[in-house]
């Protein structure tokens, strides 16, 4: 099933979701565990339904939800085409039905809250260190090059952040490689980077924000706050 881009998300007008990373995301506030389990379980037949699954996490009056298909098409500019992990149609329908699942469960959405969190490192040499990484976080040397035609790593159960590796040229001092790429919903994102500049932090690049933007600590490290469209966007 073809991937769908940022504007087709967006003309979904998903309330109860956001697009972070590459995948949809959604947190419904819930009593209990009992009200929890009840819920994924109305969530898990409605999958079944469709023959589409998302991932599941319950904690203390929560349940965060995660919509991405694997098996997604992308086609380059030439034509080619390459299975990613991103977001179709598939996706939509699903957490249009999850929505009304919650609704019937009186148990109300907190979109804002959701976040997730990747990595990143600098380097000349990817695909030479790309397998050495891939052992390390996921325990399979081959668990790269899955979601997009690159290099990252991707643990598939989702136990540890993806990886990406961004072009740098050969360091001839010692420089930060790593950083932390916090993907957050378009509301709070204003107040995320000014929380961080208040506690010391320096916007030391918005040239693309609110899509990207990197800030510093006090001792030069960098992380960078990544916002995808809403899909609540609207279309008039």
């Amino acid at each position: 099933m073809d991937m769908l881009n940022g504007e087709e998300i967006a003309e979904a007008r998903l309330a109860d979701w956001r697009k972070l990373a590459q995948g949809l995301h959604a947190r419904y506030l819930v009593d209990d565990f009992g009200a929890g389990a009840r819920f994924v379980t109305a969530v898990g037949e409605a999958g079944d339904a469709l023959g589409h699954h998302p991932s599941v996490s319950i904690g203390k009056g929560y349940v965060d939800l995660k919509m991405v298909s694997a098996d997604a098409i992308y086609r380059d500019d030439e034509g080619t085409e390459r299975v990613v992990e991103w977001v179709t149609q598939q996706d939509i329908d699903l957490a249009r039905r999850i929505t009304e699942i919650a609704a019937d469960h009186d148990i109300d959405a907190d979109p804002a809250s959701v976040s997730v969190i990747e990595l990143g490192l600098d380097t000349a040499h990817s695909a030479t260190i790309a397998p050495v990484w891939a052992a390390l976080l996921t325990g399979n040397a081959e668990a790269q090059g899955h979601g997009s035609p690159s290099d990252e790593i991707r643990d598939a159960t989702g136990r540890v952040p993806n990886l990406w590796f961004g072009d740098a040229g050969e360091h001839g001092t010692p420089s930060q490689r790593f950083h932390v790429e916090i993907y957050v919903a378009p509301e709070v994102a204003e107040q995320r980077i000014a929380a961080a500049v208040a506690a010391g932090g320096t916007v030391v690049d918005d040239s693309i924000a609110p899509s990207l933007t990197v800030i510093a600590d006090q001792d030069g490290n960098t992380g960078v706050l990544c916002v995808a469209e809403s899909p609540m966007r609207s279309t008039s």
